[in-house]
């Protein structure tokens, strides 16, 4: 159990069950050529969850001086696992990781693509160890990886796919991922400044320089509130402009985006203490998550 807490695999889960949702719920339903076999798209999986555990494990072992601060019950590398264990299992999921994208890059015949893999490795690792550290930035490169996870499968899947026949469909449909992208982006994006401002102290303790710490927590909960303010407006519009017509993706996303990202907005506006910050940034990851889930509402829409 504790090997599955240090990789985070519910996180894990929910990023193999997104990629599934592009697919199986956007791909397949649109028609779209694709270019993965069922055991390849599998690999994809695969490849992105063994880096994606890979940097849940080096974060764990930079953090443990911090996390015996913010959430010292939580803490497991050096009382159930040794950081040796730790660090080996790092370098094993990311072998494989990158392993795997270099198969399936070259299966592809775009060698160029098994990059993609070292770089998402190189990241994780340089966000552990040093940008974490710097106001904003750390969020930034870790909410781009989250983006990545979702505009890979498009790479993957599609775009060795296009030809001059069907390249204005495929890039309709890869449009599509890339708007689901940037929300995954901003949301993660929000999360990220919450948790930072939940876990000043413990990260002040240790050194870290994150925006909390840099302008303050009621500056920094102003900017997740402004943050906040333009993904509602920008869903608010991508619905008007692309849905329109479907009353039961309307409805899905007025109640289940729309109406908890404006809780969000009034609550994050008025939060004091780490209770308030830490139901804002659970809040965040289920509004990203069923974001995620309107996926499954284009069969239904395109028939």
């Amino acid at each position: 159990m504790s090997y599955l807490k240090l990789i985070r695999f519910q996180n894990l889960i929910i990023i193999a069950l997104i990629q599934v949702f592009i697919r199986f719920g956007l791909f397949l339903p649109l028609g779209v050529d694709i270019t993965l076999s069922n055991f390849e798209f599998t690999l994809l999986i695969l490849a992105t969850i063994c880096l994606a555990a890979a940097g849940n494990i080096i974060n764990d072992i930079n953090d443990v001086a911090i996390d015996k601060v913010n959430k010292p019950s939580k803490v497991i590398i050096g009382k159930k696992i040794s950081e040796k264990t730790a660090y080996n299992l790092f370098v094993i999921f990311n072998v494989i990781g990158v392993g795997i994208g270099f198969y399936l890059s070259n299966t592809i015949n775009k060698s160029v693509f098994a990059t993609l893999f070292i770089l998402i490795s190189a990241l994780l690792y340089l966000y552990a160890t040093y940008l974490k550290a710097l106001p904003l930035i750390g969020n930034i490169v870790i909410s781009s990886l989250v983006a990545l996870s979702l505009i890979i499968v498009g790479l993957f899947d599609l775009l060795p796919a296009i030809n001059s026949i069907n390249q204005e469909y495929q890039s309709l449909a890869f449009s599509m991922v890339l708007n689901y992208a940037f929300f995954a982006f901003i949301i993660n994006l929000i999360r990220e400044i919450v948790k930072d401002i939940e876990d000043i102290n413990g990260d002040k303790n240790g050194g870290l320089n994150t925006l909390p710490i840099a302008i303050g927590r009621k500056r920094a909960s102003y900017i997740a509130f402004g943050l906040g303010i333009l993904t509602l407006f920008a869903t608010i519009y991508y619905i008007y402009v692309h849905l329109y017509n479907f009353t039961i993706a309307i409805v899905y996303f007025l109640l289940l985006i729309i109406a908890p990202l404006l809780y969000f907005c009034t609550k994050i506006w008025d939060a004091k203490d780490k209770s308030d910050y830490h139901f804002l940034s659970k809040l965040l990851k289920i509004i990203m998550l069923l974001g995620m889930c309107s996926i499954l509402l284009y069969p239904f829409i395109i028939y």
